[in-house]
């Protein structure tokens, strides 16, 4: 150590200090991050400029910076809420979020770290009460899911629009109800549906019949038509049309014209 130089120990000491100072001042986000600047003594958090980027950053020392994931999220929330006539019902449902990027300094700043527990989940249970307290078990159970997965999207967004949160969707994936409610709900359901199949037979067997009584008007009508335009006459002039053809055959016969009661000719054949 005596042969060193003297200006090597200072030198040394000070690659070590810019060392020990970048290592406390670079800073690396990764991918679908985005970090908030705290100053320590330049006012606190930076809300007036852009969130810190994806990469490697230098900061001073004294700062620190605050990594958020920025991409879309997901949270899921099981809650007991009351429909409308106060049965407990049981609602399984998710969420799908962001951080607003732009304001990701007032987020940090007036919510913190924890947002998803101080705002996100408590307006998901208020809105899911509010909306599930409208309708009833039936309609919960059957025709009414989409609207209430839609109608809590949009009261939640409302609130936490104003949070510095993103709400893309509210996805409800199964709700409950208590075993004896399901059970006469379903037992309704399918009176209802036998109740449907029996009428629709009543509408086409009615619809089948008054086809038949059409078709059989029209029959009718028909040989009434026919009845009343044959005569005696019209009968002669058919069976003397008849004869003529059955005499050009080659069969062997014997034709007595005006051999009938009505005048018709009487054909008699050898074979």
């Amino acid at each position: 150590m005596d042969r060193l130089p003297k200006i090597a120990l200072p030198a040394i000491f000070v690659i070590v200090l810019v060392v020990i100072l970048i290592s406390k001042s670079a800073v690396t986000i990764g991918s679908g991050e985005a970090g908030v600047l705290y100053k320590t003594f330049g006012g606190g958090v930076v809300t007036d400029e852009p969130p810190l980027g994806e990469g490697f950053h230098i900061v001073a020392p004294w700062n620190k910076v605050y990594i958020y994931e920025v991409r879309q999220q997901e949270v899921f929330e099981k809650m007991n809420v009351l429909s409308s006539n106060g049965l407990d019902i049981k609602l399984d449902a998710s969420a799908w979020f962001q951080p607003k990027y732009a304001e990701l300094g007032k987020l940090h700043q007036e919510k913190g770290e924890d947002y998803v527990q101080r705002v996100l989940l408590p307006t998901i249970r208020s809105a899911a009460r509010s909306v599930v307290g409208r309708y009833t078990p039936e309609q919960l159970y059957s025709s009414k899911r989409d609207a209430i997965q839609a109608e809590i999207f949009e009261e939640t967004k409302k609130i936490v629009d104003d949070e510095y949160i993103q709400l893309n969707e509210i996805l409800v994936r199964d709700v409950t109800l208590p075993p004896t409610i399901k059970d006469a709900i379903e037992r309704k359901l399918k009176q209802e549906q036998e109740s449907l199949e029996y009428e629709f037979r009543l509408i086409t067997a009615d619809k089948e019949a008054q086809k038949q009584r059409i078709e059989a008007q029209g029959k009718a009508d028909a040989n009434r038509i026919l009845s009343a335009s044959l005569n005696d006459q019209i009968l002669r002039d058919k069976g003397i049309e008849a004869t003529l053809k059955l005499s050009e055959s080659a069969n062997s016969k014997i034709i007595v014209v005006g051999g009938g009661e009505s005048g018709l000719p009487i054909i008699l054949g050898n074979n």
